[in-house]
């Protein structure tokens, strides 16, 4: 269906609305002459990002934080980011009439618009999409690597973030093809999932606990992206087969759908496509659970090109490829050496079966290769992200160790409603 921009994002949640000394006038601040941070969410995804960088500025009494919601055809997902916060939302109209001291944003629509040095953040793992065929470029020319491109990075000739942040050494030589102006304002700081899933996976077992699996019981995790070569484009094939052939006595079928899908078909909608299938046992995870609990206490991931898929070679889940779509992948990307090493889903042969194949032949030397692509700097994202956003800043940073804290056990899944 056709995506539209959403109205909502030039409006605060309902019942926020400006906190006061939001614009130039500070008498109702108790707390004055704070460096002002703009946080800005585009969509559920890019805020799921951006909140991973929240605990890098908490307990400075320097700093303010505003968030935002950029015009984005998404934007029903950046709303529940923001509920989820807690806090009041600065109309976008009121943004671009403020000066600020850092903008952080994960995505690129508007943000030239806005008054601050901008640091960009990637939404994803790899840069494994290419850019869609829809975007604009000049005729005849070849698709560049997503959010890396010119048109992503570039406004009337000038670059637009101050700082681009990227998670592996190798995407300076992507950059240096798609975007070279970019170099000079590119730091390699590593990435906030990587690390968090890392220090996350002794609490596996109190994941899986959390999650309702049973003793003896196992994990299979459908994850999904968006877009018509994603999982989600074939699970009325894929679906019933975990219906039929799986005991459910020794298997959990949950599924994980990219929440664009759910901000761009709407809430009802995904939950009555998959009404008979939940109906039936399989969990339907809601679109703000964080992705990377089930995915840590997974068994087997069916998955896609999406970065849950790759984030997947840093746990113990055998992967099952269910859908790859080539020619809109960068093939330089880990996301298309993990395609080329995972096994594929196969029509013509037993589920079971399947997954007993992709767990004895688990290769793991390959797995613990493709995970390393993710980030070259493993478990340094905090000090690294922190000690740039304190440069841009003009600020010394406080005077402890930056961290970022394992993810929390949820509580038990509650049931979608209806």
């Amino acid at each position: 269906m056709a995506v539209e921009s959403r109205a909502i994002a030039t409006k605060p949640l309902p019942g926020s609305g400006v906190r006061p000394g939001s614009g130039h006038d500070t008498q109702w601040l108790t707390l004055t002459d704070c460096k002002r941070v703009l946080v800005v969410v585009h969509t559920e995804v890019y805020g799921g990002r951006l909140r991973d960088l929240l605990p890098l500025l908490e307990s400075d009494l320097r700093i303010q934080t505003h968030f935002t919601i950029a015009p984005h055809a998404f934007n029903a997902g950046a709303e529940r980011v923001l509920r989820a916060l807690g806090d009041t939302v600065l109309p976008w109209e009121a943004a671009l009439r403020m000066e600020f001291d850092l903008v952080l944003a994960a995505g690129s629509q508007g943000v030239h618009r806005l008054r601050g040095p901008l640091l960009r953040m990637p939404h994803g793992a790899g840069h494994i999409k290419l850019s869609r065929l829809t975007d604009d470029r000049d005729p005849g020319a070849p698709r560049t690597v997503g959010e890396l491109g010119r048109q992503y990075l570039t406004r009337h000739g000038k670059v637009v973030p101050r700082a681009l942040a990227l998670a592996h050494r190798e995407e300076l030589a992507t950059l240096a093809r798609t975007c070279p102006e970019a170099l000079p304002v590119s730091e390699v700081v590593g990435d906030a999932c990587h690390d968090r899933l890392v220090a996350s996976l002794p609490l596996r077992r109190r994941y899986r606990a959390a999650l309702g699996l049973r003793r003896g019981q196992r994990l299979v995790l459908v994850s999904s992206t968006w877009g018509l070569g994603s999982s989600f484009n074939r699970l009325d094939a894929l679906l019933p087969r975990l219906l039929t052939e799986l005991d459910p006595a020794r298997h959990l079928v949950a599924v994980l759908v990219h929440p664009n899908v759910w901000s761009g078909h709407g809430d009802w909608q995904v939950r009555s496509w998959l009404a008979a299938a939940r109906r039936r046992g399989i969990v339907v995870l809601p679109p703000d659970t964080d992705w990377r609990v089930p995915l840590i206490a997974a068994d087997w991931v069916i998955g896609d090109h999406g970065s849950v898929t790759l984030y997947a070679t840093l746990t113990r889940a055998a992967v099952l490829l269910a859908r790859f779509p080539a020619a809109d992948v960068n093939h330089d990307s880990p996301a298309a050496e993990l395609a080329r090493t995972a096994p594929a889903l196969s029509p013509a042969h037993p589920l079971g079966e399947q997954l007993a194949y992709a767990r004895a032949e688990y290769p793991a030397a390959e797995y613990e290769r493709i995970g390393r692509r993710i980030s070259s700097e493993p478990g340094r994202f905090a000090r690294n992200t922190r000690k740039l956003m304190y440069r841009l800043l003009e600020l010394g940073e406080p005077a402890y160790e930056a961290s970022l804290p394992p993810l929390p056990v949820p509580a038990p899944p509650g049931e979608l409603p209806s």
